[in-house]
């Protein structure tokens, strides 16, 4: 079983700069694909940011904006996100992608919560 932990959300004003951290803990042998989604309210979760290898991807709203980066000796992935928009409002969650000797787990943080407003 894995666990994730994600810290970092907040309330910030249009312009400002949040730093999103996701640890993962558990019975795990190596990570792979690590990522974020947000969630705005009355819409569909959507991928924001992935990071695989020395590979990203970024979703057009957010690029030259947000930075994914990731510490494989912490098992922990990161969002830096500048000059927020209050657009990007919603619940953060990252999503890792772990394997054991036997199995493969996908698995979701508990979310946190991203405010932009004046």
């Amino acid at each position: 079983q894995v666990q994730l932990v994600e810290s970092g959300g907040g309330l910030v004003q249009p312009g400002g700069s949040l730093r999103l951290s996701c640890t993962a803990s558990g019975n795990f042998f190596s990570i792979g694909t690590m990522g974020w989604h947000r969630q705005a309210p009355g819409n569909q979760r959507e991928l924001v940011a992935v990071i695989s290898g020395g590979s990203t991807n970024y979703a057009d709203s957010v690029k030259g904006r947000f930075t994914i980066s990731r510490d494989n000796a912490k098992n922990t992935v990161y969002l830096q996100m500048n000059s927020l928009k209050p657009e990007d409002t919603a619940v953060y969650y990252c999503n890792i992608v772990s394997t054991s000797l036997t199995r493969v787990y996908n698995s979701w943080g508990q979310g946190t919560q991203v405010t932009v407003s004046s």
